[in-house]
C-alpha cells in the first residue's frame, strides 16, 4: 500500500473494515484512492464534503432470491443482486452478470469501476451492476428464459428508462435481455428502453455487440497515435476470451492492420501463427455456444493449448485482456514484458492485477485501464438509451462513428487530466482523476442528504 496521504489511508481503512472478505471491491478502491492523492492535495473543499467517503458506499443494494423451474419440473433457486451505486450524474446504468462465481464483493467493485466509466464517457448515466450466480452453460433455452423471467420479476420493482437501465455483461446476450425485457413490458404495461443490448427487433442499436471491442481498439489506437505516433499496423495481438468482447477487438485490431494470433476461454486457449479466422470463432462461440478447442480441429496450424493463463506466453506487441478480472498477475505481465509487449489494453473490467500494472509502469509499456478503455459498451449502450426516447434509429455508421468520437476523447480526457495533475501519461491515474472529478462536482452540487 502507497499512501501518503493519511485522509486517504483513513478511509481505505475504514472502507476495509466495513467491507472486510470482499477483496475485488478493496482492490478497486484501493485503486482509485491512490490515485486521487494529487486531487485531495489541490480540492480540499471535495475533501470537507466528505466526496470521497460517500463514493466508496453504493447508494443502494438489493439482493434478493430468485426461485425457477427446471426442464425436469423441480425448483431451483439462485442469488440475484443490483447495486445501485451512484446516480450523481445521470440514471444507473450497468450490466448484468450471470456467472457462477457472481457475489457482492465482484458486484460492488463492477459497480464502483462502472460510475468512473460512465462518467468518462462524457454522457449523462451513472453506475450500476447487477446479477446471479447463475450458469447458463449446461442449460436449455427454456431454462435459461424461466431464470431470466424470474429474475427481471423481482428487477422490474426497482429500475425504470430514468431510473436504472440495466444491460449485458458476462453470460448475458442479446437473448437473455430479450427475455429480461420481455418479461419487464409484461409487468410493467410499457415499451421504454429501461434495457439495453436489445435486439434490433426490440429496440436495439446498431454496434452494441461490436461496441466494447471496437471501442478497447479505438482508444489503443489513439494512445498509441498521440504517444508514440505509431498504430496497430503490422502489429502482433494476442487476446484474451472468446466473447462479444475479445471477439470484436479482434476483428477491429485486424481492420487496423494487426495480426490475432491467440485467444482463449476459460478451459485452455488457440494460437494460429497465420492469423484468427474469426468466421471459425464466431460460428463456433456465437452460434454453437461451443468452446474454444474445437478451432484448432478444424483450422490446419492452429495449436489448443489447455489452460487460459498460459496465453500471455504467447510473443505479442499488444496485450488485450478481454476476459475477466485479475487474468494478469505479476509473473505473466513480466512475461509478456520480457517478450516484448509495447501496449497492454484492458478490454475486461481490472483484468490486471496491481502487481501487473506496476510491472508494466516500470518497463514503460503503454497501459490503458479497463475503466477507460473497455468504456465502448457502455457508450453505445446510452446511445441505444437516447435513440429509444426518440422513438428513432441510427445507422451502422452513424454509431460507429459516435463510438470512435467518444473513445477518442476518453483517451484525451485521461491524458489531459494526467498532465494537469503533474502524472503525464499515467493513463491510471488520468483516467480515475478524469472520471472521479465529474462525479465529485455533481454531488457536492446535490449536497448531502440529512
Amino acid at each position: 500500500m502507497s499512501f501518503q496521504s493519511q485522509y486517504l489511508l483513513s478511509v481505505y481503512q475504514a472502507v476495509c473494515q466495513r467491507n472486510a472478505g470482499e477483496p475485488e471491491f478493496l482492490q478497486a478502491v484501493q485503486e482509485v484512492l491512490e490515485s486521487l492523492e494529487p486531487v485531495v492535495n489541490k480540492r480540499p473543499d471535495l475533501v470537507k464534503a466528505g466526496i470521497i467517503e460517500r463514493l466508496v458506499e453504493p447508494e443502494r443494494m438489493i439482493q434478493f432470491r430468485v426461485s425457477w423451474v427446471d426442464d425436469k419440473g423441480e425448483v431451483r433457486v439462485n442469488r440475484g443482486w443490483r447495486v445501485q451505486y451512484n446516480s450523481a450524474i445521470g440514471p444507473y446504468k450497468g450490466g448484468l452478470r450471470l456467472h457462477p462465481s457472481v457475489n457482492a464483493s465482484i458486484l460492488k467493485f463492477l459497480g464502483f469501476e462502472q460510475t468512473f466509466k460512465n462518467s468518462l464517457t462524457g454522457l449523462p448515466i451513472g453506475g450500476a451492476k447487477g446479477g446471479a450466480d447463475f450458469n447458463s452453460r449446461d442449460k436449455s433455452e427454456g431454462e435459461v428464459m424461466r431464470f431470466c423471467q424470474s429474475f427481471a420479476t423481482e428487477l422490474t420493482k426497482h429500475i425504470g428508462a430514468d431510473t436504472d437501465v440495466p444491460a449485458g455483461d458476462i453470460g448475458v446476450g442479446p437473448r437473455e435481455i430479450g427475455f429480461m425485457f420481455g418479461q419487464y413490458k409484461r409487468l410493467s404495461n410499457e415499451f421504454t428502453g429501461t434495457f439495453t443490448g436489445k435486439s434490433l427487433y426490440s429496440g436495439g442499436s446498431w454496434v452494441r455487440k461490436e461496441a466494447t471491442g471496437y471501442g478497447l481498439c479505438y482508444f489503443a489506437q489513439e494512445m498509441l497515435s498521440h504517444i508514440k505516433q505509431d498504430s496497430f499496423e503490422g502489429k502482433t495481438v494476442v487476446v484474451s476470451g472468446s466473447g462479444n468482447v475479445a471477439i470484436y477487438a479482434s476483428e477491429k485490431a485486424a481492420q487496423l492492420g494487426a495480426k490475432v494470433v491467440a485467444m482463449s476461454d476459460s478451459d485452455g486457449y488457440i494460437y494460429d501463427e497465420n492469423g484468427i479466422d474469426l468466421e471459425v470463432v464466431k460460428q463456433i462461440k456465437e452460434v454453437e455456444r461451443g468452446r474454444i478447442k474445437s478451432y484448432a480441429e478444424r483450422v490446419p496450424g492452429a495449436v489448443y493449448t489447455p489452460g487460459c493463463g498460459e496465453i500471455w506466453s504467447v510473443k505479442c506487441d499488444v496485450a488485450l485482456p478481454c476476459a475477466t478480472q485479475n487474468e494478469i498477475n505479476g509473473e505473466q505481465a513480466q512475461q509478456l514484458v520480457n517478450n516484448g509487449v509495447s501496449v497492454v489494453a484492458e478490454g475486461a473490467n481490472m483484468p490486471c492485477t496491481p502487481e501487473a500494472v506496476e510491472i508494466f509502469r516500470a518497463n514503460h509499456v503503454l497501459f490503458s485501464p479497463g475503466k477507460a478503455s473497455n468504456a465502448g459498451g457502455v457508450a453505445v449502450s446510452s446511445l441505444e438509451m437516447c435513440q429509444n426516447s426518440m422513438r428513432y434509429s441510427w445507422s451502422f455508421e452513424e454509431v460507429d462513428a459516435k463510438l470512435k468520437w467518444i473513445m477518442a476523447n476518453i483517451f484525451h480526457n485521461a491524458y489531459q487530466a494526467s498532465e494537469e495533475f503533474d502524472h503525464k501519461g499515467d493513463l491510471v491515474i488520468g483516467a480515475n482523476i478524469a472520471g472521479f472529478l465529474k462525479v465529485a462536482e455533481a454531488m457536492k452540487w446535490q449536497g448531502v442528504a440529512y
